[in-house]
């Protein structure tokens, strides 16, 4: 027998075998995607807030359950110094090497780079407030303009006479702040809806038997906010309405209200649910708010991104928008709502 003929066939599998090992690497394969998921790797994802709200503790309950559910490492991030903050924590999050990152942008138009960086290194989404001109793969939240809108029906449903009414926010460099703030002034004011108007926060505006004085912010400082409260009940002692819209402003609005004696005599609208807010609704000292869906903003972060990290981009649709939609809650449903909000977030 040749004994070439034995050792030919053993030189040609080995051969095959450094072949396979020298395959190259799948180019749709990139950092925190595809390949990693393949290999059974388990994923990490990070939910950054904007901010530390009621309403970020009610979006960490629903990352923690789409972790738990669909095995995948989730975590949430709350930034307490603003912009910096933010910026450190996502840097961070990049060293470690995290698979997926879904963010709230503080202010997107300075945080484009930041934004780009993040996407080539990590899959990259925006939740609750948009960043529309950076790399991200999909926005999670609602339509920032209508909810805005649905908050001055609100208004107007409250004060059918009209009246004097100060608005309060956070900031007004986030998109969705933007947004929601002149949705509501437009629908207080019975403007067509236009979501490219733009009115100055320190303009006083009128329209449709109502003046709407100004806009304060207080930049998540919530010593300030009340503040804010405070000093617009004392320059304006017969305001009619006042409405707060970011999570913290009603409760703050109604602990200044008290202090002044005037709970119950000045109208409060307000946006998202705290807890003292929806309590307000109850004891009918505020008449609505608008809420989102923070718990379904946080799991349905954590779903998509863990799809998009195995492959399925048909989970992301052609608008790059996944609506969450906005929702009225007044002293008719806010039982039935509260009921429903505390079993999601574990009773608390």
């Amino acid at each position: 027998m040749n004994k070439n003929l034995i050792i030919l066939p053993t030189v040609a599998a080995l051969l095959i075998g450094l072949t396979a090992c020298n395959k190259p690497a799948d180019p749709a394969a990139k950092p925190g995607g595809d390949a990693s998921a393949k290999a059974g790797k388990k994923q990490k994802i990070a939910f950054v807030s904007n901010g530390v709200a009621s309403f970020w503790t009610i979006a960490a309950a629903g990352v923690k359950a789409a972790g738990e559910k669909l095995g995948v490492d989730a975590q949430t991030l709350m930034p307490v110094e603003g912009i910096g903050d933010q910026k450190r924590m996502i840097e961070d999050l990049l060293t470690k090497g995290v698979d997926g990152i879904a963010v709230s942008p503080i202010d997107p138009a300075n945080q484009t780079d930041l934004l780009n960086t993040a996407a080539k290194r990590a899959k990259l989404i925006t939740h609750d407030s948009d960043a529309p001109n950076a790399d991200r793969l999909v926005y999670i939240g609602m339509d920032n303009y209508k909810a805005g809108r649905m908050c001055g029906d609100l208004v107007r449903e409250a004060m059918p006479k009209g009246g004097t009414v100060m608005i309060f926010i956070g900031r007004m460099e986030q998109d969705n702040a933007k947004r929601r703030r002149q949705g509501t002034i437009d629908a207080i004011l019975g403007r067509p809806e236009n979501p490219s108007n733009f009115d100055p926060a320190d303009k006083v505006l009128e329209g449709g038997g109502f003046k709407i004085l100004g806009t304060l912010t207080d930049q998540f400082d919530q010593a300030k906010g009340k503040a804010n409260a405070e000093d617009t009940l004392a320059k304006y002692p017969d305001i009619g309405g006042m409405v707060g819209l970011f999570a913290y402003n009603p409760p703050l609005m109604l602990e200044a209200l008290q202090q002044a004696g005037k709970l119950g005599k000045v109208k409060v609208i307000a946006f998202d649910e705290a807890d003292a807010t929806l309590a307000g609704i109850q004891k009918g000292t505020v008449h609505g708010t608008v809420v989102q869906n923070p718990y379904m903003y946080g799991y349905k972060s954590v779903e998509v991104l863990n799809e998009i990290l195995k492959g399925n981009a048909a989970v992301v649709p052609a608008s790059k928008f996944i609506d969450i939609p906005a929702r009225q809650i007044r002293k008719e449903n806010v039982d039935e709502f509260w009921t429903d909000l505390k079993a999601k977030v574990g009773g608390k």
